[in-house]
């Protein structure tokens, strides 16, 4: 099996962490990039990415800017904003020289990689989304909606197990502990972590981006391919079908019994419907 690197690199005036995996002979297909939503990291994507490049595909797995072992900065060096996050983006994949990328996103700031799609049609090939802000009346879970209050937001944000707790309600099922041990482990170390969650969190403008996602998708020409957890308690399931249907060149696949984090407890699954739709020459 491919084996997954973890790498530094710096791209303006931040760093970035990334794990990647290079596949030891390619298939002529765009490289994958797995964007991860809130309150998560790379490490999500970490029990899937040596199956692509098994199948010949290369991916690249990045911690956003704020949140797990990237740079977390300030708010007067970074103002963690879509347009600001875009542009980071846009900026990453120039320093590893991806002219074009298909993407997976997923969660809270998922909607971010979408959107990046639409405004850069011409760096994306095939998109595949994991329960992410796009329906109409999507919003962010309370306890979400809590971190970005003043005063209240700050002590939140600084909780270790606040995340623990997030990222169990979110997915229904326990998470073990050597798991929660790596995604608690930035705000163990750094009171940045809980600040940066807080700005991305107040940065969202959920509205605005599900209107800029769901007008932009409607001329959308290119592969989408949905897997939906049907039981996130957040999202919910409602307009997902509709959504689908929109496109003129979408599939869904349900899974039943997954929640916010599907890629947490459902990685097989996940992988029997994403590696096919990758690998697949038909476009």
């Amino acid at each position: 099996m491919s084996s997954v690197d973890e790498k530094l690199v710096k791209v303006g005036d931040f760093e970035w962490f990334y794990r990647e995996s290079i596949p030891d002979a390619p298939l002529d297909r765009t490289p994958i990039l797995f964007l991860h939503g809130l309150p998560s990291r790379s490490y999500t994507w970490s029990g899937m990415l040596a199956d692509y490049a098994s199948a010949g595909l290369r991916t690249i797995a990045p911690d956003w800017l704020g949140f797990g072992q990237s740079e977390m900065p300030e708010k007067y060096r970074f103002n963690y904003s879509t347009d600001a996050y875009i542009k980071a983006l846009v900026e990453f994949l120039d320093a590893l020289k991806l002219d074009r990328v298909s993407l997976v996103v997923q969660g809270f700031l998922g909607n971010v990689g979408l959107q990046f799609a639409l405004r850069h049609r011409d760096r994306c090939d095939r998109i595949a989304i994991l329960n992410t802000p796009i329906t109409a009346g999507a919003k962010l879970p309370f306890k979400m909606q809590q971190m970005t209050w003043p005063l209240v937001g700050d002590m939140l944000t600084q909780d270790p197990l606040a995340i623990d707790r997030l990222l169990e309600d979110g997915s229904g099922f326990t998470i073990p502990d050597e798991d929660l041990d790596v995604y608690r482990r930035p705000w163990l170390r750094t009171s940045s972590a809980g600040r940066s969650l807080m700005y991305a969190l107040r940065g969202l403008r959920l509205t605005e981006a599900i209107t800029e996602i769901r007008t932009g998708f409607v001329g959308w020409d290119r592969s989408v391919l949905v897997v939906w957890g049907m039981n996130d308690p957040w999202l919910g399931c409602d307009g997902i079908r509709e959504f689908v249907a929109t496109l003129s060149e979408a599939s869904l696949v349900e899974l039943p019994e997954a929640g916010h984090f599907p890629q947490e407890h459902w990685t097989q699954e996940i992988n029997e419907s994403l590696l096919p739709f990758f690998r697949r020459s038909d476009l």
